[in-house]
């Protein structure tokens, strides 16, 4: 049985009223639980809660001073810098500088208030304004395109500081009042995607992601005078300084480490029943993953056609993202089981979205491994935080043909934005990453796209007159064999509820 991370949130003082001191979130079902939980009980929980961790928003207090001094502390205008590229930005260096030390001063004065107000229980607005505010922290220096880079590691460490105590660590403000208990594993499901060993992986993955992602920020906007790459040697500049990186209001390198911050944190939030428990938040999570990392994942796609260069970092940062979206479908899938479910019975679609509820069905989950076994069993860890995941040779050998596509120009020495050359990189890109995402088996169905870029590969040789003759025979068999591939469905190793049907 799993020991649960979410103990630090209101799980805990919710067991203890019941008379239990157990080590994970489960708790009786959901119908028991409800017909116990008076509303006394709950306002003492919450008051017991409350005093566990009150020493949360005395920090964010203290946090707040160190904001509101910043500006004197640090001095934003001293050593000031511009973005790379000679790029121009909205605002005047001057008017960067006055922005964002009133932007702090603000932030720091409503984080003392707002944390002074949050010592007294049940006062949820001020907690919820707070975390704001370490949103607001987390975006201000991208907005403003700080030109310090003292200023923008300091809000954007504050802010991540900030969002994990006042709604992390101590959990939703006042979940205690309207949570219920129960099963934690979806009904008809073979295991749980809302474990801590599935979100594990998620959050050493969106981890992974900020720091490459913050690297390449620092270099958009100004604080190194260069970007470092072991492959393409001064390609990496070239991408970040390219009329498609400008395209947008801000630095895209650094919109791209806001996001992975967000998926950082939010892998930690909730329960391991937060599928039910937090439905929201479920949302949001899958929404920076899915439809965002599927964005930036075709963004890098596009640069050798785009710009003509490639860039490491940019290639590793979607490397990274790119397997968080199979890992986290199962999670949203699960999410929406309920959501439909408890619509169906008569129950609120906003009162649900935003609170959650509890289950007939489902069990508790016995098959996760504790995360305190990790030290010592940390293979089987990884296996449970893949579980959802199986790896068809099918798929894989079209994942390798992907690869193989986007390296065979420059092997048989087409040129970089020849016709030819772009179709095997457009081609190979998006073979390499339908064959991943759909290596989740929520998700398997999608392998028959591979079809028609396999198909797509293979006549190409009739479009790309100046191939060479090695490079059109090459995409004529390799497109063939990626067609062939995507046909065999390959093993369904779990089970997936009312999923199952969809999974041919």
């Amino acid at each position: 049985m799993e020991m649960n991370m979410g103990n630090r949130g209101v799980a805990r003082p919710m067991q203890m009223q019941n008379g239990k001191d157990q080590q994970n979130d489960h708790a009786e079902p959901s119908g028991h639980d409800q017909h116990k939980m008076t509303p006394e009980h709950r306002r003492n929980m919450l008051n017991m809660h409350q005093q566990q961790t009150l020493w949360i928003y005395w920090l964010v207090i203290i946090l707040g001073f160190w904001v509101l001094l910043a500006p004197l502390t640090f001095d934003y205008g001293k050593e000031s810098v511009l973005p790379s590229g000679g790029r121009s930005v909205w605002l005047s260096l001057e008017k960067r500088v006055q922005v964002l030390t009133w932007s702090d001063i603000i932030s720091g004065a409503l984080l003392i208030i707002f944390g002074y107000r949050s010592l007294t229980p049940n006062r949820p607005v001020s907690v919820w304004i707070c975390c704001f505010v370490g949103v607001w922290l987390s975006i201000a220096p991208l907005i403003f395109w700080s030109p310090s880079a003292a200023a923008y590691l300091n809000d954007t460490l504050v802010g991540a500081l900030v969002i994990g105590l006042t709604i992390l660590i101590p959990g939703m403000p006042n979940m205690i009042m309207y949570m219920e208990m129960g099963p934690d594993t979806p009904p008809g499901w073979s295991y749980n995607p809302s474990s801590w060993p599935q979100r594990w992986i998620m959050i050493v993955t969106g981890l992974m992601g900020w720091m490459v992602s913050r690297y390449i920020a620092a270099f958009q906007l100004g604080y190194i005078d260069s970007a470092w790459d072991p492959f393409f040697g001064n390609s990496t500049e070239r991408v970040l300084n390219s009329s498609m990186s400008h395209s947008l209001p801000v630095s895209d390198a650094g919109l791209g480490s806001l996001a992975y911050t967000f998926e950082f944190l939010m892998g930690w939030m909730g329960i391991s029943s937060r599928w039910r428990t937090m439905p929201w938040m479920v949302t949001f999570f899958g929404l920076l993953v899915i439809p965002l990392g599927l964005v930036h994942i075709f963004l890098v796609i596009s640069q050798p056609l785009i710009v003509g260069y490639w860039c490491t970092f940019c290639i590793l940062a979607a490397v990274i993202m790119l397997p968080m979206i199979p890992l986290e479908v199962d999670e949203v899938i699960a999410m929406i089981q309920y959501m439909k479910r408890a619509t169906r019975k008569g129950e609120g679609f906003w009162k649900v979205f935003w609170k959650g509820g509890g289950v007939e069905e489902g069990q508790m989950d016995e098959r996760s491994p504790a995360m305190l076994s990790f030290p010592d069993q940390g293979g089987q860890v990884f296996r449970a935080s893949i579980w959802g995941m199986s790896f068809p040779w099918t798929l894989t050998v079209s994942m390798l043909l992907g690869i193989w596509l986007m390296a065979s120009p420059a092997v048989f020495g087409a040129e970089i934005q020849s016709p030819a050359a772009n179709l095997n990189h457009l081609c190979g890109a998006l073979i390499v990453v339908v064959s991943v995402i759909a290596m989740g088996e929520v998700l398997r169905i999608g392998r028959w796209l591979n079809v028609l870029l396999g198909l797509t590969v293979a006549a190409g040789i009739w479009f790309t007159g100046n191939a060479t003759t090695l490079l059109s025979l090459t995409d004529l068999i390799v497109g063939g064999l990626v067609a062939l591939l995507a046909i065999p469905r390959g093993p369904k190793t779990e089970t997936y509820g009312d999923w199952d049907e969809y999974i041919r």
